[in-house]
C-alpha cells in the first residue's frame, strides 16, 4: 500500500462471479477498496450499482458497475492499483488480451485463487464443473441428484449465480415449483439453469451473497449439496467430491479458463457426448484429460437427444432456438436444438435475416454462430426481441433447444417441439463412483 491509502481496486466480471469475490474476500477488508465492478459477456448489466445493503458498511454508497470496454480509463480515473479478473468461460488467449490491458494500463493483474473464494460447509458437497458452457453440467447434476434419491437421500442444488435483477431483492434466491420460478427470475438464461431441476422435484438455491445461501441451505432438511456450476466456473463451495464434465464434441476447447483448473483439480472427468461426437474427436479428448490429470477417475457418458413432439418436425419447416450462453461466448455454432431438429428430418429455416432489435448484434459480435437463434432473453425487452424474431421466420415449427420452455411464457405463432437431454452412462461406473462416495460419508458419521 502507498503510506496508508486503501488499496484500489477493480473488480472484472459478469453478473456472478464478480460479487461472490467481492463478498468473500473484499467486503471486510479495510486495507482495500474497490472503487468499481466492471461487466462482460452479458448485455444490460452494467450502468447499475451493487447495493449498499450487500456492499457492507465499508461501502455505504454501493459500488457502481460500467462496462469493461472502459476499463483503462476506469483505471487512470479511479487510480486504481489492481484488477480481478472474476468471471469465467473464457479462452486462454482471451485471458491473456484482458491482462495485457490491464498491465498497459499500469495497474497490476489479479485472480484470486480456489481456497481464497471457496466457502466451506458442514454438509456433503459434490460438484458438476465443465471446461466449457454447453458440456453438459446440468444433465449431469440431474442424474446425479436421481443416484442419490435412489439411495434414500435428499439433495439440494445450489445453482452458480445470474445476479441480472434486483441484485438486493437476489441476496437468497430458492426456487421449488414453476409459480417460483416465474415469480422469481428475471431472465432466459436463470429459466434455463432452473427449470429442469424444478421439474424433476428438486429445490434449486442461487442468489448474490453465497455465505447466506449456504447458511440457508445447512438449515434446512437436505442432506447432500450438489454444487452446480455456471459456465465453466470452479465452485464457490468445497467439495467433498469434485466432478468436471468435458465436451468431446470440442477437444480442443479443455484449454479455457477456468475450465483448466476445473479438469486438473477433478476427482472425476465425464467425457460427454460421444454419441455424437467424431470417434478422433473423443480419442483425443480422452487422451488430453488423463495426460493432464492422471489420478481423476475417466467416465464415459452419452448425452441423449430427443423431441417430445416429433411429428412436428419431421419433414417441416423449423426455426431452431437455441441456449444463449453455449452458442455465444461458449464458441458452439449450434447446440442440441440443431442436432435435434437434423435427427428427426426437420428443414432448419436460417432465423438470421428475420432478427429483430439486439438479436442482430448479437451475429455480429459471435460471428461463429450459425443457422439458429440464441435465446437472449437478459431483459424483458430482449425477451420480447426474440419473441418476434421467433414469430418472423417463415417456420411451422420452433424447435426449443434451450432447455426453458418459452412457449409456456412467450406468445408465439408456431407450434413448439421441446428438446430433451438426458444423461446416459455406458458402464455404470459414475453410479458406482457415487455408491462409494456415499458409503464412505456414511462410515464417517456425515450421512444417515
Amino acid at each position: 500500500m502507498n503510506g496508508s491509502r486503501r488499496r484500489r481496486v477493480i473488480i472484472m466480471g459478469a453478473g456472478g462471479r464478480d460479487f461472490h469475490n467481492f463478498n468473500v474476500f473484499f467486503r471486510n477488508r479495510p486495507e482495500y477498496e474497490v472503487v468499481a465492478f466492471t461487466a462482460a459477456q452479458i448485455p444490460n448489466i452494467d450502468g447499475r450499482l451493487y447495493p449498499p445493503e450487500l456492499a457492507g458498511p465499508l461501502y455505504p454508497n454501493g459500488i457502481p458497475i460500467y462496462s469493461e470496454t472502459e476499463l483503462p480509463k476506469l483505471i487512470s480515473e479511479f487510480n486504481v492499483d489492481e484488477a480481478v479478473l472474476s468471471y469465467s468461460d473464457l479462452l486462454c488467449e482471451d485471458v491473456l488480451m484482458k491482462m495485457s490491458i490491464v498491465l498497459a494500463s499500469g495497474a497490476s493483474f489479479r485472480v484470486l485463487g480456489v481456497r481464497e473464494t471457496m466457502l466451506n460447509s458442514e454438509k456433503p458437497v459434490i460438484a458438476v464443473t465443465a471446461t466449457r458452457t454447453g458440456a453438459g453440467k446440468s444433465t449431469t447434476s440431474r442424474y446425479i441428484v436421481k443416484l442419490l434419491r435412489r439411495h434414500g437421500l435428499n439433495p439440494v442444488v445450489v445453482r452458480h449465480p445470474m445476479a441480472y435483477g434486483n441484485l438486493a431483492a437476489m441476496k437468497v434466491q430458492k426456487i421449488s415449483c414453476l409459480e417460483e420460478l416465474d415469480r422469481y427470475t428475471f431472465t432466459i438464461e436463470e429459466r434455463e439453469e432452473f427449470e429442469w431441476h424444478v421439474l424433476d422435484g428438486t429445490t434449486v438455491y442461487a442468489g448474490v451473497d453465497y455465505e447466506a445461501v449456504l447458511k440457508e441451505v445447512e438449515a434446512g432438511p437436505f442432506n447432500v449439496i450438489i454444487w452446480d456450476g455456471g459456465n465453466n466456473d470452479w465452485p464457490f463451495i468445497k467439495p467433498d467430491l469434485h466432478i468436471t464434465v468435458t465436451d468431446s464434441t470440442r477437444p480442443d476447447h479443455v484449454m479455457s479458463f477456468p475450465g483448466l483448473v476445473n479438469l486438473l483439480s477433478a476427482d472425476v472427468i465425464v467425457v460427454n457426448k460421444i454419441n455424437v461426437a467424431d470417434e478422433n474427436a473423443v480419442k483425443n479428448t480422452v487422451e488430453k484429460v488423463k495426460s493432464l490429470n492422471r489420478r481423476a477417475h475417466v467416465v464415459m457418458t452419452a448425452s441423449e437427444i430427443t423431441l417430445d413432439k416429433p411429428h412436428l418436425v419431421k419433414g417441416r419447416k423449423v426455426v431452431v432456438v437455441e441456449d444463449g450462453p453455449s452458442v455465444t461466448h461458449g464458441h458452439m455454432p449450434h447446440g442440441a436444438g440443431y442436432v435435434a431438429a437434423l435427427k428427426y428430418e426437420g428443414q432448419i429455416v436460417d432465423p438470421r435475416p428475420y432478427t429483430v432489435g439486439s438479436l442482430k448484434e448479437v451475429y455480429e459480435v459471435y460471428k461463429h454462430i450459425g443457422p439458429v437463434l440464441p435465446a437472449m432473453g437478459y431483459s424483458e425487452r430482449q425477451m420480447k426481441e426474440v419473441e418476434e424474431s421467433i414469430n418472423r421466420v417463415p417456420a411451422d415449427t420452433v424447435v426449443l433447444g434451450t432447455p426453458t420452455d418459452l412457449s409456456r411464457y412467450m406468445k408465439l405463432n408456431k407450434n413448439s417441439a421441446r428438446v430433451v437431454f438426458e444423461l446416459r452412462e455406458l458402464d455404470g461406473s459414475l453410479t458406482q463412483i457415487i455408491t462409494s462416495f456415499i458409503e464412505r460419508l456414511k462410515r464417517d458419521g456425515r450421512l444417515p
